[in-house]
C-alpha cells in the first residue's frame, strides 16, 4: 500500500503524520508530494526522507490536482499493482482511521472515501458547506455520499490510470473524480472516521471563495448536462409513441 501524501508548506503536522502511520506497522510506504513550496520547505521535507518517506517536489505551484495526479503517475510507474490511499497532512487524519478506510477498500473492491461525522467542535463554514456540498451532490448524480470533501481516499491499483484521466488540476479535481465515477460505473464505499480539525483549520490552503467556485462549477455542469439527458430521452420516448 502506497501513502500518497500532497503538501504545500508542510509543518510538523506532517511529521507527526508519518511517525503515526509508521506506528501501525503495516509496512505502508509513504509518498510525499510538494506542490512548489519552495525552499523554506526543505527543512521539514528532508526531514520526512529521514522518517522514511520518498519525497517528490514540483518546482511550481499548479494546485492539489496536479499533485496528486503526479503521485498517481510515479506510483503506476515505480511500484505498478499497488494500491493507494490518499492522506492529508494538515493534522485532520489519523493512522487509525487510514487503516479502517483501507481495510473497507479491500473489502470491496471500491474507491473508497473517509466519512468525517461532523459532530462535535466543527468549524460552522466546514458543517454547512459540506452539507451542502451534500446535497447537491445526491440531487445532480442521485448517488448518495456522506462526505464529497474528504481528503482521505483509498484507490485499488487499477483505478489509477483512469483517475489519471479526470480533468481538473486544484481542489475541484477531487469532486471532478466523484462525478466521473459515478458517470463510469466505478462505485463508492465509504468507511467512517473522527472529524478533526486544529485551530478552526488554520492550515487549510482551501480558498473559501476561488476554490468554492471551482468545485462548485463542476457539479452545477454536471447535474445540468444530467437534467438535459432526462428532458432529451423523455422527448425522444414521447416522439416514439406518438
Amino acid at each position: 500500500m502506497i501513502v500518497l501524501v500532497p503538501v504545500y508548506r508542510p509543518g510538523r503536522q506532517l511529521l507527526d503524520l508519518l511517525d503515526d502511520l509508521a506506528g501501525v506497522g503495516r509496512g505502508w510506504q509513504p509518498v510525499v508530494v510538494d506542490d512548489g513550496s519552495g525552499p523554506e520547505a526543505g527543512e521539514i521535507l528532508d526531514a520526512a526522507r529521514a522518517h522514511g518517506a520518498e519525497v517528490l517536489r514540483r518546482r511550481v505551484n499548479r494546485g492539489k490536482g496536479v499533485v496528486l495526479k503526479t503521485g498517481f503517475r510515479y506510483v503506476t510507474a515505480t511500484r505498478p499493482g499497488r494500491d493507494v490511499v490518499c492522506v492529508d497532512a494538515d493534522g485532520q487524519h489519523r493512522a487509525g482511521d487510514v487503516v479502517r478506510v483501507v481495510d473497507r477498500m479491500r473489502e470491496t473492491g471500491a474507491l473508497t472515501l473517509g466519512v468525517r461525522r461532523f459532530s462535535g467542535d466543527v468549524p460552522l463554514r466546514s458543517r454547512a458547506g459540506n452539507a451542502l456540498t451534500r446535497d447537491v451532490f445526491r440531487l445532480a448524480t442521485g448517488v448518495p455520499v456522506r462526505d464529497t470533501q474528504t481528503g482521505l481516499r483509498a484507490y485499488p491499483a487499477g483505478l489509477l490510470d483512469w483517475l489519471g484521466s479526470v480533468p481538473g488540476e486544484r481542489f475541484e479535481y477531487e469532486m471532478n473524480v466523484l462525478l466521473h465515477a459515478t458517470r463510469s460505473g466505478h462505485p463508492i464505499a465509504e468507511a467512517p472516521i473522527a472529524t478533526r480539525y486544529q485551530a478552526d483549520n488554520a492550515s487549510s490552503h482551501f480558498s473559501a471563495l476561488a476554490d468554492s467556485v471551482r468545485i462548485y462549477g463542476p457539479l452545477l455542469r454536471f447535474a445540468a448536462g444530467r437534467l438535459l439527458g432526462q428532458v432529451h430521452r423523455a422527448a425522444a420516448q414521447h416522439g416514439s409513441g406518438a
